[in-house]
């Protein structure tokens, strides 16, 4: 049984076609349970955000998991599969954890080193454990992924180069319009970095904060963080007229703000542009009075390259190593786990096989006395158990090799040995 990834994301998907995909309750339990129902598929969890949809599967055949998957997101979004196809990303095997190991660090987020994505994780976990979607596989696989996300948050400076950005972004605003206290900022998007950005404006002393996204509940929350309101984006153009100060953070590859919107000015407006790809129409930088500043203009603002990116190249190239690390440490662990049922199995025949031996030797031997009887036995037990250790170890550690599956495959061959039986497995769970 192989880790098999079916998803879409921000990445590969046009916005409007990824919400139609994207699933939450009852209909994500159903996805669920949908998707592990096919006979190709054991386990499932689904990571569904505004930015991606992701079905994790234990699946027992590639072509049959992915085609599985793909007909049920197919089906739950109403899209025809053909259309669902061009956007889909498939990872498996060790690409499939090295892919939800990068996801958890933040590296495949629209702002990069976020640390949402944590909790959506966390979130899909205990929902598929809850519904018993979630098995031994995906469990471990999922705990796993959290930790290097938490290890890579701890260990470099992914999550703090998003508040560079903004700091860096409102350094630069100071220098057009003048101290931001008491000004008027617009905040378009509510996601991460529009959290961040909302948090540096209060920090910073900007009282009046007026938060816009497609999502009124989203804007709404994040709104009441800093004490500021709400807006839809359809009101974008009436706040860029009351607005010193504009930071867009969508992203979705369409433009929040246009020459257009912003129209004639008796006073100053600066934009600070954050998303990739960017949000507002650079032909405002033609308007009287307006200044517009995105991440390609901030490194040649003169501030340096490691300020004016947030030192994110650095720490992007650490994270990457990490989780490169941390993979290779998984993929050897599971390796090794899969010969520990072979290596049970192995010693409970070898238990079984001085019972009956000290069985008949004590039927030859009635009138044994009891202290005789313990030193025989335990003498029988200590020569069987160091005949096995050599074996037993080195069978581990060649199994975290690749390929290592094949020297289990002898033992059982060797001594027609079967993991599954009752006493391997009762074995097996009391040694776990």
């Amino acid at each position: 049984m192989s880790v098999l990834v079916v998803g879409l994301s921000h990445r590969t998907t046009p916005v409007a076609l990824l919400e139609r995909v994207t699933v939450s309750g009852d209909a994500l339990v159903k996805l669920l349970h949908d998707v592990q129902a096919d006979e190709n598929v054991s386990e499932a969890l689904v990571v569904s955000t505004c930015n991606r949809v992701e079905v994790y599967a234990v699946v027992d055949r590639f072509h049959g998991g992915v085609t599985a998957v793909t007909n049920m997101l197919a089906a739950h979004s109403g899209l025809p599969q053909e259309m669902l196809a061009r956007h889909l990303y498939v990872h498996y095997e060790d690409r499939a954890v090295q892919h939800l190991f990068t996801v958890a660090c933040g590296l495949d987020s629209m702002v990069i080193g976020e640390g949402q994505i944590l909790g959506q994780i966390r979130g899909a976990l205990r929902l598929a454990q809850e519904e018993g979607t979630a098995g031994t596989t995906l469990n471990e696989l999922a705990q796993h992924a959290l930790r290097v996300g938490k290890r890579a948050h701890a260990d470099t400076g992914i999550d703090r180069a998003g508040a560079s950005l903004v700091g860096v972004g409102l350094t630069l605003a100071e220098r057009v319009i003048g101290p931001i206290t008491g000004r008027r900022a617009l905040v378009v998007g509510a996601g991460s970095m529009s959290s961040l950005s909302a948090a540096t404006l209060s920090r910073a002393g900007v009282t009046d904060i007026v938060v816009a996204n497609r999502t009124r509940e989203r804007a709404e929350r994040l709104a009441e963080t800093v004490g500021g309101r709400a807006a839809d984006l359809a009101d974008v153009p009436a706040e860029l007229a009351e607005a010193d100060l504009v930071i867009s953070c969508v992203g979705a590859g369409t433009r929040t703000v246009t020459p257009e919107m912003i129209g004639d000015r008796a006073r100053p407006l600066f934009l600070l542009d954050l998303a990739l790809p960017h949000d507002v129409d650079p032909g405002v930088r033609a308007l009287p009075g307006v200044t517009l500043v995105d991440l390609k203009s901030m490194q040649q603002d003169g501030v340096g390259e490691d300020v004016s990116d947030g030192g994110r190249a650095e720490a992007i190239c650490e994270v990457r190593r990490i989780v490169a690390e941390e993979v290779a440490a998984y993929l050897d662990a599971a390796r090794a786990a899969l010969v520990t049922p072979t290596v049970v199995a192995l010693r409970s025949k070898a238990a079984g096989v001085v019972e009956a031996e000290m069985g008949r030797l004590l039927s030859r031997l009635p009138d044994l006395d009891g202290r005789m009887r313990d030193e025989i036995t335990q003498t029988v037990r200590r020569v069987v158990d160091k005949l096995l250790h050599e074996p037993t170890v080195r069978v581990k550690r060649l199994a975290a090799s690749p390929g290592g599956d094949q020297y289990a495959e002898a033992l059982r061959e060797l001594f027609g040995l079967d993991p599954k039986t009752p006493d391997a497995v009762a074995s097996l769970e009391v040694e776990q």
